[in-house]
């Protein structure tokens, strides 16, 4: 059984600093799809010496997982643990901040400096209250190493990023239970994903031309994101052009969130506490 929609949205358009983007969640309509707060889609954005806004200096986390999923481009990824990786298009980077972390994220100085196309989805993922306060890690896969499945005539490609999809698992190690998917597909490529009644999930476009369901057309800059409700096994899609998508799913956690700026508790006096904690240096530090 397909799974019934419950809501269609677009993907509008808001100012974070000098950085313009799309923000399907939240949004007005969708405040989160639990266990996922915040999904942003930077670019495509033309790199140069001259135009270079997505260079973000350090900055705390605590709570959460922060993740990056680069389409295009690559960027330089450097946290208070001590790491300092290369983040190529198609790899994946997953910050789990738990009790504190401090990252940088941008553009590398050769990629700005030959110039190019930068382009991403960074999401929010929350963490239980049992795990908010876990010591942080981090994880990076590159791209060749990401597990694929492909439709019968190889029209559609889905990367098991995280959680799993005909028998193949991710190699994300993931705190809840949670399904990581990105899709290309090619002109009328139609694959049926299955994702786990008891989960929230969505899709979300971003280019193309995908039919979720034999119902509802995602298109940029019209409907570019479904979520669906808790009934179903499965959803199907069919690509009218060359697409890119993104499909998520996870077990609800169901509780009580306070946020503000870069942290995610359960409540106030808990954001409080992160912010002192920040603030003395109980993050660790990055230069």
């Amino acid at each position: 059984m397909l799974k019934t929609i419950q809501h269609r949205t677009g993907s509008p358009l808001v100012n974070m600093g000098p950085i313009r983007l799309r923000q399907p969640i939240p949004n007005t309509n969708i405040e989160q799809v639990d266990p996922f707060l915040l999904l942003h889609h930077y670019g495509p954005y033309a790199i140069s010496e001259f135009n270079n806004p997505f260079d973000l200096g350090p900055h705390p986390h605590r709570g959460f997982e922060p993740i990056t999923l680069l389409f295009k481009g690559e960027q330089l990824h450097r946290d208070s643990l001590g790491n300092e990786m290369l983040v190529k298009a198609g790899d994946v980077q997953w910050t789990t901040a738990g009790r504190g972390i401090i990252h940088s994220e941008g553009p590398t100085k050769e990629f700005v400096e030959k110039g190019g196309e930068l382009e991403g989805i960074q999401l929010w993922l929350n963490l239980p209250a049992k795990d908010k306060m876990m010591p942080a890690a981090y994880q990076h896969v590159k791209n060749n190493e990401i597990p694929v499945v492909q439709n019968e005539d190889q029209s559609v490609t889905l990367k098991v990023i995280a959680g799993e999809q005909q028998g193949l698992r991710g190699r994300i190690k993931t705190q809840t239970e949670v399904n990581v998917f990105t899709v290309q597909s090619d002109t009328n490529g139609i694959m049926e994903v299955l994702l786990p009644q008891n989960h929230e999930s969505l899709v979300y476009l971003l280019d193309g031309e995908v039919l979720i369901n034999n119902e509802a057309l995602l298109k940029k800059g019209a409907v570019q994101m479904l979520t669906f409700n808790k009934d179903g096994s499965h959803i199907r899609l069919e690509s009218k052009s060359k697409s890119n998508l993104l499909i998520l799913s996870g077990e609800p956690i169901n509780e009580k969130v306070a946020q503000y700026g870069p942290y995610v508790m359960n409540t106030q006096t808990e954001i409080m506490e992160a912010m002192r904690d920040f603030q003395q240096g109980k993050m660790g530090y990055l230069y």
